[in-house]
């Protein structure tokens, strides 16, 4: 059952009254947001739009048959993680032809591989060291089919989820462009962004808290292809998303992610300091923000930061959701086991994420694209929203001619 507080936010945002019997599930405001009862007291407002739009021939919300060979890529590759916390991978199938970003790694200096013959006792230690035992190996083996995804298909929903500090409206422009052009959209606030309900508890902006609030709106919304996009911290939770149902999330994109590393509260971040010393600090913070998410600081840019909800939260949620980025998972190995196709986005003026993580991601994952917006900042989707829009339409519509065509997954 909903608590007092939400029922009455509720009861004078929707000018009704709440239900007294037992939880909510869903309720439909006037201005077309959603809002969703993750788990009791926990409500979530989400922008889910539905267009009209006839149905296709054959079976309901189904795409048009095509062949079956059309588009399916063979995934397999094998993951080799010593002690020392390196890497070996190994691409075996289609998806890991030459010049894709699947292709074999060259092994770093030192690292643990095949033996060479020893050419003498000097050796000996080495040779011994190059065949110690990994620590684990994984194999990934799939077949996945690959297609173009079109605004008529009824069978495709495109998941939106923002980072710390901004909300759905971060959105905006390219909730706009894909629902003119007949597609599914769904984007949630996280918890205590936007217009969702806010608990004054720590735990609740945890990692595990909100991923497992992103699955309930996932599982909720998603029909037989989903396309993830995730902005900077969003990217974690589309990547745990296509980890935990990959038979179900058909691409994902990342817009200014980072690498891929496992995540970890740093002990001298700013957001560490205590609640009210933080909350003095946040007009600082939000002119900081502006100088560091954003090439440029002009007036539209202003604009934009205050349309967008960016880093309009309050200093609790703030300094709790940086705090509770622990996700010890989400390392190299986790990311390498994934095997759907990922188009990463980077603004080449971002302050907070370095080119260099998002170019170490591409050379993890399976099946990448990389695509550098000279441009765009941090804030890339509100600065440059025509190219976005159009890169993201590009992937959404991209597809292998043939299972082995080169260059099919070639993203140099």
């Amino acid at each position: 059952m909903l608590t007092t507080i939400t029922d009455g936010f509720l009861c004078c945002l929707l000018g009704k009254t709440p239900n007294a019997v037992g939880p909510l599930d869903s309720v439909e405001s006037g201005d077309g947001f959603t809002f969703l009862e993750v788990k009791p007291g926990r409500v979530l407002r989400i922008r889910h739009g539905v267009p009209e739009r006839p149905e296709p021939p054959g079976s309901p919300g189904a795409a048009p048959e095509r062949p079956a060979e059309r588009g399916a890529v063979r995934c397999q590759r094998r993951i080799t993680l010593y002690r020392n916390g390196q890497l070996l991978i190994e691409n075996l199938g289609e998806a890991g032809s030459a010049g894709s970003p699947g292709s074999p790694r060259p092994e770093p200096d030192g690292e643990p591989g095949a033996p060479e013959p020893a050419a003498g006792p000097a050796k000996d230690g080495a040779a011994k060291r190059r065949k110690r035992k990994p620590k684990r190996v994984v194999t990934v083996d799939c077949k996945k089919r690959i297609t173009s995804c079109k605004g008529t298909h009824g069978d495709v929903v495109l998941f939106f989820i923002h980072g710390v500090g901004g909300s759905l409206d971060i959105w905006k422009e390219q909730l706009e462009f894909f629902s003119k052009l007949g597609y599914e959209v769904v984007a949630p606030d996280l918890a205590g962004h936007g217009g969702s309900s806010a608990p004054h508890v720590a735990a609740a902006y945890t990692f595990y808290a909100l991923a497992e609030d992103m699955r309930v709106v996932f599982k909720r919304y998603a029909k037989k292809r989903n396309i993830l996009v995730g902005h900077s911290y969003g990217v974690s939770f589309c990547t745990f998303l296509a980890h935990e149902y990959p038979e179900l999330v058909h691409k994902v994109i990342m817009i200014n992610g980072g690498g891929p590393t496992a995540l970890e509260p740093s002990l001298c971040s700013i957001f560490n300091l205590p609640p009210c010393v933080l909350h003095c600090l946040s007009p600082c913070l939000a002119w900081s923000f502006l100088k560091a998410g954003f090439a440029r600081q002009g007036a539209k840019e202003k604009q934009l930061l205050k349309e967008g909800n960016a880093f309009n939260v309050s200093s609790f949620v703030l300094r709790a959701t940086m705090s509770g980025q622990y996700w010890p998972e989400g390392d190299e190995l986790y990311h390498a086991e994934l095997a759907v196709p990922v188009l990463l986005v980077h603004g080449m003026h971002d302050k907070f994420v370095p080119i260099e993580e998002d170019q170490r991601m591409a050379e993890i994952l399976l099946i990448a694209f990389l695509k550098v917006i000279d441009e765009g900042s941090h804030m890339v989707m509100l600065e440059c929203p025509d190219t976005v829009n159009t890169l993201l339409h590009e992937f959404v519509l991209w597809e292998p001619d043939t299972p082995a065509a080169d260059g099919d997954t070639d993203t140099k």
